[in-house]
């Protein structure tokens, strides 16, 4: 398999995955099943890859260690389609995850659909700025407590 077959593989998973999410009605066993089905596999594929690619696995044995250290180090890592794919599998399972985290917790505030929609939507993408905004409205409906 290519990297550019798994890197459409692992979008269209997470893409499936946001739909329902966002768009369908939510069944108390969507989230869990997404939580555990996408997210979980997800995360192990990304466990796979970034060990086999530490490991050398993917020919990279006689380079240098990847520098996570600096700009240029990590430029160099995502220079690479196996970089880009790992890197990319790290973003949908994280921004998944805190998409799952915006329904779950927007449901039980009581926020109205609609308006969980925005921030889900910023959420897939722009994973921070939609969590940001989802925190800002579910603020907006308590206030702090000090």
């Amino acid at each position: 398999m290519t990297w550019e077959t798994l890197f459409g593989i692992v979008n269209l998973i997470a893409l499936l995955a946001w739909l329902p999410l966002v768009f369908a009605p939510r069944p108390r066993w969507l989230i869990p099943a997404l939580r555990w089905g996408v997210v979980g596999g997800l995360c192990a594929l990304y466990a796979l890859l970034i060990a086999l690619a530490l490991s050398g696995a993917f020919g990279a044995a006689d380079g240098p260690a990847p520098d996570f250290s600096t700009i240029a180090g990590i430029r160099a890592i995502f220079a690479t389609d196996g970089g880009v794919v790992i890197g990319w599998t790290h973003y949908l399972a994280f921004d998944l995850m805190t998409g799952l985290w915006i329904a779950s917790d927007a449901d039980r505030i009581g926020m109205r659909r609609w308006v969980q929609v925005v921030p889900l939507i910023l959420c897939f993408l722009a994973g921070p700025a939609g969590l940001l905004l989802y925190l800002a409205l579910s603020r907006a409906r308590r206030p702090v407590r000090l």
